[in-house]
């Protein structure tokens, strides 16, 4: 029997493409995903992750199911624009590599033919499919994606761990602690034999930290701040159910319309995850 038919959170807590409309083996793929209308918030982090779920999609399939590629490496996340409830993704996937090693590839996610999310040379190590969830219930997955596509609205939200303040300097840098849950949702598809915190929810936690910092800023008065790009991403290790995590972000004043934070996360003394943002400013 399929592990997903008793669980009603696998392929609903965190998954996002509900139909692969176009599918060339191990190269390219086009797919869809409908934003739930009722939905608070979609955070472009969130959009990027559908993305990233729509090559694992090929890459899985490419080497039969063996592996599966993880968050590790991308070296550009570029942002043009916000996705919002009621919203329906356009999502695109090119592979320039994939075996059972690693794929590499770009994509991007559009909203009526207007592009919002583009990711640039990621890098997504395999690791064995089995350590994470059943194989032979994403084979049955990707079967049903690449025909009649699954039952739209399954995503009900993700709540984000309480953050608790560190230390502050306004304006300039901070740091901030959160408890990784021991149960959450998200975890039955993230994943159901092994659970490991989302890189994409990390990244959301981070930039709106690293936004909120840079608002409070003297340079930020009656300006207006977007995000602009995400560049050097690195999981350096899993994040893992009731860990404590501590997020660091120190800001850069801006140059050019443009004004850099440095991101990281750390597990005591350990750094597991690194990033650079840009906020345009305007």
């Amino acid at each position: 029997m399929s592990t997903h038919a008793a669980d009603p959170d696998h392929f609903a807590a965190y998954s996002f493409v509900d139909r692969i409309d176009e599918f060339v083996p191990g190269t390219r793929a086009r797919g869809h995903f409908a934003i739930p209308a009722a939905l608070d918030r979609f955070s472009s982090c969130l959009v990027a992750e559908a993305v990233g779920q729509l090559a694992a999609w090929i890459s899985m399939d490419k080497i039969d199911f063996r592996g599966r590629p993880v968050a590790a490496l991308a070296t550009e996340t570029w942002f043009h624009g916000e996705a919002h409830p009621g919203d329906t993704l356009a999502l695109a996937v090119d592979v320039q590599q994939c075996d059972d090693e690693a794929i590499a590839y770009g994509g991007t996610a559009s909203i009526d033919g207007r592009k919002v999310i583009e990711l640039v040379d990621c890098l997504g190590p395999m690791l064995p499919v089995a350590e994470f969830d059943a194989p032979e219930v994403l084979r049955e997955r990707l079967d049903l994606l690449r025909t009649k596509g699954a039952k739209a609205g399954r995503f009900h939200g993700v709540s984000l761990p309480p953050l608790i303040e560190k230390a502050r300097v306004p304006g300039t840098s901070l740091d901030a602690e959160f408890d990784v849950p021991a149960q959450s949702a998200y975890f039955n598809d993230h994943f159901p034999r092994r659970h490991v915190f989302p890189a994409t929810l990390l990244l959301d936690m981070q930039t709106r930290l690293a936004h909120d910092l840079a608002a409070e800023a003297s340079w930020a008065k009656g300006r207006d701040l977007r995000f602009h790009r995400v560049t050097h991403v690195k999981m350096r290790a899993f994040i893992e159910p009731e860990q404590s995590i501590t997020i660091g972000v120190t800001l850069n004043p801006p140059a050019d319309g443009i004004a850099k934070a440095m991101l990281n996360a750390r597990a005591g003394e350990r750094t597991v995850a690194s990033a650079r943002l840009e906020l345009a400013v305007q």
